[in-house]
């Protein structure tokens, strides 16, 4: 079974990286360069999504195959194939290292003559090459901040009132981070805002988020002691969710991205 990999060493933190990764407009800008193209349900992948590839094999020759998201996580991704004229296709994209300086490991082995390893090297090469792109922008990229507001095993979401593509769809809370201010600041200034109550961030969960307006990070937080309880202020609506209510809720795009984490920190006992 043939098997090719690359390594790129990229200067950015884990959750940066991994990102990236399950962002679709790598995975599109990559395969693009060879002449492959993608349809894929949303921008940030999710396990059990499904991205179907038009590869270009040569001149006049495409093939269509059917990949499906199988883990994502701070550590990579990882996809195999569904359907296609191959009996076997995974990619595994790893990341390693400490601290800031990362290596990202991106490997694809497959089985069946159609695919070949000079197809398979220029799109690894395409990955690495936009890698590196994409971590040097993140220095100019605004950074949002979402809060993972928790109490007594749930976690508060808000229903948006705007804009009208948006309107009735639930997220978490936040907003921009302002010049020169921290990131655990805008989200004590943000939930002080939209939902009047007083809360200190804690943590961090899920990985980064790439969006249209920058990177949204997606911080842990909970209520100071004496905090007015949270109220819509610019919302239609408020509600506590346990692990088991999280599918059952209409998301905003971006925040669905980390609703898989958001169960796993409640379901392990985070309280």
């Amino acid at each position: 079974m043939p098997v090719l990999y690359s390594r790129v060493r990229l200067d950015a933190c884990t959750r940066a990286v991994a990102g990236i990764l399950r962002d679709t407009q790598l995975v599109e800008s990559a395969l693009a360069r060879s002449g492959h193209a993608i349809q894929v349900k949303r921008r940030l992948l999710t396990p059990g999504d499904e991205i179907r590839i038009s590869a270009r094999l040569a001149p006049g020759v495409k093939v269509l195959l059917r990949t499906s998201v199988d883990a994502v996580s701070l550590g990579g991704l990882a996809s195999s194939l569904v359907s296609g004229p191959l009996s076997y296709l995974e990619h595994v994209a790893t990341i390693a290292g400490d601290g800031a300086l990362l290596e990202v490991h991106d490997e694809v082995r497959w089985a069946g003559p159609l695919l070949t390893r000079r197809c398979v090297r220029d799109v690894l090469a395409a990955r690495a090459h936009m890698l590196t792109e994409r971590v040097a922008a993140l220095a100019e990229t605004p950074v949002i901040v979402a809060t993972a507001l928790l109490r007594d095993g749930r976690v508060l979401i808000a229903q948006r009132t705007r804009p009208a593509a948006l309107a009735g769809l639930w997220e978490l809370p936040g907003g921009r981070v302002e010049p020169g201010e921290s990131e655990a600041a805008a989200v004590a200034r943000e939930c002080h805002e939209e939902l009047g109550a007083r809360v200190s961030a804690v943590g961090r969960v899920g990985t980064d988020l790439p969006i249209d307006a920058g990177v949204l990070r997606v911080h842990t937080a909970r209520l100071e002691p004496g905090s007015p309880e949270p109220t819509a202020l610019e919302h239609a609506g408020l509600r506590w969710l346990g692990p088991t209510e999280m599918d059952a809720v209409a998301w905003v795009e971006a925040d669905q991205a980390v609703v898989a984490d958001l169960r796993d920190l409640l379901t392990t006992g985070d309280r």
